[in-house]
């Protein structure tokens, strides 16, 4: 038996839980619009005795929240952080059916948070805290196109940064130490004139479409050679296309021809260097057909990298270890989040880890309700390894 587990583990309150996740997961917060819900989250958190900052970090309509359980003891900081803003889907309400809490934002990523904050209660309740802070932040400008982590980056950049961050992300069977970056790109292809029947076009004008065509083309050759490169635990970097446009009805000579898509690289690579072999390719598409072109490319995160070596992974997988009974094997990050602007901009460490959930960026999110307490006691028990270290504290 681990008398530290038991103590943490008779303060978790699953009921407690829930009701904090069930209350976020209820009120709206498309990116962009958080403001409600970091206000109510803001409000919790003062009732439950914490003072609470609110920076804009340059994002006044949805000021983030910062809290601090901090021991009588110096020690390490170990931050605990998430986004609160949902994709731009039809609301979903909150609500239990088959042991899962469902509506949106569940499973991305209200529910991980409030098990991230009941960790910090049960820390608080059973004084368990023996040295170091556990810093708390939650934001919006999350999820792109409609934000690009501004928000969380500011406040990075700011020095709202732990020694180590935890982000609690619906990823749980894997410990992922790699992950791509990506950029959103969206290419306008054009030529002068209006939109006209197929039958009446100006030859002398270029043809947006075929434009578009070799766009594909372009980048699907870009594609096999992205593909020859491999890097650690076998990814790749890609450029996927998923939106083509052009034209209103099927014999009319559009005068435009719009292609979205993403473009995601490797640790070692930046964005600047894939952003300018993306607009040599599309300038080269412009040059054989005549066509002008309108490129944006942003980047929402930057690769991400987590030193198997470092101490937050070995404290973490040990406290996997004492509340699972096994550790967790090394994997991938499939998506972006938080842990990679942690790691470009501050070199901290970060590791993505939540609870059972799915659905993801759909109306059908759910997070297995269970599993949420098991979330709160694998951070708590990291927190107390991780913040002593440096201390004369002990952990049994």
């Amino acid at each position: 038996m681990n008398p530290t587990l038991d103590e943490v583990r008779r303060r978790v309150q699953p009921a407690r839980l829930l009701a904090l996740a069930r209350r976020l997961v209820s009120i709206p917060s498309p990116t962009g619009q958080a403001g409600s819900v970091l206000d109510a989250l803001a409000e919790f958190l003062d009732s439950e005795g914490f003072r609470v900052d609110r920076p804009s970090a340059g994002h006044p309509e949805a000021p983030a929240v910062i809290a601090r359980l901090s021991a009588t003891r110096p020690g390490r900081t170990l931050q605990w952080n998430g986004h609160l803003d949902t994709v731009h889907l039809p609301f979903v309400p909150d609500h239990v059916a088959g042991g899962q809490l469902r509506g949106s934002g569940s499973s991305d990523m209200k529910a991980g948070f409030a098990a991230a904050v009941e960790a910090v209660l049960s820390l608080r309740d059973g004084d368990l805290l023996a040295s170091g802070t556990i810093l708390l932040t939650a934001h919006d400008l999350h999820e792109a196109p409609w934000g690009h982590g501004e928000q969380f980056d500011q406040l990075v950049r700011d020095g709202v940064v732990g020694d180590a961050v935890m982000i609690p992300e619906p990823l749980c069977e894997e410990l992922p130490t790699i992950g791509r970056g990506q950029a959103c790109w969206n290419v306008r292809f054009a030529r002068p004139g209006p939109p006209v029947h197929e039958v009446m076009r100006p030859m002398d004008e270029p043809e947006v479409i075929t434009a578009g065509g070799i766009l594909i083309k372009k980048l699907r050759a870009l594609e096999d050679r992205l593909h020859e490169q491999t890097g650690p635990q076998g990814l790749k970097p890609s450029v996927f296309i998923g939106r083509i446009q052009s034209g209103e009805i099927y014999n009319q000579f559009p005068k435009e021809c719009v292609l979205e898509g993403t473009r995601r690289w490797l640790p070692g690579s930046s964005c600047e260097e894939v952003e300018r072999e993306f607009r040599d390719i599309v300038v080269r598409a412009c040059q054989e057909t005549g066509a002008t072109a309108e490129i944006e490319f942003r980047q929402v995160r930057d690769a991400f990298f987590l030193e198997n070596g470092h101490d937050i992974v070995s404290d973490f997988q040990e406290s996997v270890r004492t509340v699972t009974g096994k550790s967790l094997r090394l994997g991938v990050k499939p998506f972006v989040d938080d842990g990679n602007s942690v790691w470009s901009l501050a070199k901290a460490p970060a590791i993505t880890h939540g609870p059972r959930a799915g659905g993801q960026h759909t109306v059908n999110e759910w997070v297995d309700i269970d599993d949420l307490s098991r979330v709160a006691l694998v951070y708590a028990m990291t927190a107390i390894r991780f913040c002593s270290r440096g201390t004369d504290a002990r952990i049994a």
